[in-house]
């Protein structure tokens, strides 16, 4: 068959492109971003795997198209939609086409939660693949060295396939996987009430449930299923018992039927530790012996801008790309931050028009609750992808709103965010460079390290 991604510069896209790409498929792709000149290493990557692309234009998507897959980063009324309509060509969103890919899988395993997901798969990714168990893994965020986009592993057609599934459009209700793991359920994308509907639906169809008992929401819900818990709760099925949550790593020891698994988590964090318990527990499942998982995950390299370390200066100054992008992936980045810094110096841009206004009124309350009076906290200006946005809010208002005393920063674009950063940073300090989307973020934080070593 003949696949169109619009969209395929997406982290979730490019791994399903390479997927279907590696199982023989003819497929093309368009991208506004390579129009623009950006993410063109994963354009390379993908011309590599003899993906054709072509400008996000409307005039690649021909009657030749069997299946249309659309990002719902995607506006409906952009030429390729309007196009794809016209022709009457089948129309597959990227969540319904990832569902069918995990559905088909033996097993299918789907990592759902608000916070964890790309953290958890790519644990999955690394621990399968040194293991030597062939398995197809589809995640968000690329193991650190990888390059950019998404995480992508190519196993047998009918072999396991261990994959995101994101509730912020709605689509959970999609996924009928053996394994299911509902690792968290808070405030992204949309209110806890609105979310609960759809996590209960995916809880439903899941084979096998297993539920962070830690998180109140998760926990009702493993509850209500009958799930198998785990986690930093007493009474977890799986008991997480935490000896270290940093400064440099995450140290634990998790209790799976009356074994010890210890958990050596080259991130800091509780939440990596909890991240790590999820994956060490699926990839029990999947056949990795109790050692194999104690010896791997020590030496997991990381996923990119989750917690990634760029470098340290002679100085003691260490500058951190993360991907936080909501309130409780900032407070739980700052906070590992702060335990293994007197300082943390944090940059977040949000990544949106629509996520910064959904996330003011918590922010307003979250950041002087978490910033201690030595930090420093800096808002650059809102990332815009393009398309048709109201462009009604700007980061120097998200700064107004927090306390004078805090001395919020305000920064219009990425060289005065690096500019600031540089003035304010001093020896012994933890530098955060936070945001979503934005494919330029990872520049700007190795801009940042480079000027700091200058």
């Amino acid at each position: 068959m003949r696949y169109h991604f619009s969209g395929v510069a997406g982290a979730g896209m490019n791994p399903l492109a390479s997927l279907l790409r590696a199982r023989g498929h003819a497929v093309q792709g368009s991208d506004r971003a390579f129009d623009q000149g950006r993410s063109q290493e994963v354009a390379a990557r993908l011309r590599g795997l003899g993906i054709e692309l072509f400008p996000h234009d409307g005039t690649a998507v021909t009657r030749g198209i069997d299946r249309f897959v659309h990002s719902t980063a995607v506006e409906a009324d952009t030429p390729e939609m309007r196009a794809a309509r016209a022709l009457g060509l089948e129309y597959v969103s990227r969540p319904r086409l990832l569902a069918e890919v995990v559905n088909a899988g033996v097993p299918g395993v789907a990592i759902a939660g608000t916070s964890g997901k790309s953290t958890i798969v790519g644990m999955l990714a690394w621990l399968l693949g040194e293991a030597g168990v062939p398995a197809t893994v589809l995640g968000g965020a690329a193991l650190v060295g990888d390059g950019p986009g998404g995480c992508f592993r190519a196993g047998p057609a009918e072999g396991p396939v261990v994959a995101e599934a994101c509730e912020s459009d709605g689509t959970l209700v999609g996924y009928r996987p053996a394994i299911g793991v509902v690792h968290n359920i808070s405030r992204d994308h949309g209110e806890v009430e609105t979310l609960r509907p759809q996590f209960a639906t995916f809880a439903e169809s899941c084979g096998r449930l297993l539920v962070n008992a830690r998180c109140p929401e998760a926990a009702a819900l493993g509850r209500r299923f009958k799930a198998f818990t785990y986690g930093d709760s007493p009474d977890a099925d799986a008991r997480l018992r935490v000896s270290s949550a940093g400064p440099d790593h995450a140290l634990g020891v998790l209790r799976v039927e009356h074994h010890d698994v210890t958990l050596k988590v080259p991130l800091p964090g509780l939440h990596n530790l909890e991240n790590a318990a999820a994956a060490a527990l699926v990839a029990l499942e999947l056949g990795v012996a109790p050692f194999a998982v104690e010896v791997l995950l020590a030496c997991f390299p990381g996923v990119a801008r989750r917690f990634e370390v760029l470098g340290t200066t002679l100085s003691g100054i260490r500058v951190v790309d993360d991907y936080a992008h909501n309130g409780e992936k900032i407070r739980a980045t700052i906070s590992a931050a702060q335990a293994g810094a007197g300082r943390v110096v944090a940059v977040f841009q949000p990544h949106g028009f629509g996520p910064a206004r959904f996330l003011r009124p918590e922010l307003k309350t979250l950041l002087p609750r978490l910033l201690r009076p030595e930090d420093r906290f800096c808002y650059s200006e809102i990332f815009y992808s393009g398309g048709t946005v109201a462009k009604d809010l700007s980061s120097r208002a998200l700064a107004d709103d927090l306390p004078h005393e805090l001395r919020c920063g305000y920064a219009p674009n990425h060289g005065a965010a690096r500019e600031w950063v540089l003035r304010e940073a001093q020896s012994g300090d933890t530098v955060l460079i936070m945001g979503a989307r934005d494919p330029e973020l990872p520049r700007l934080a190795r801009s940042v390290l480079e000027g700091l070593l200058a």
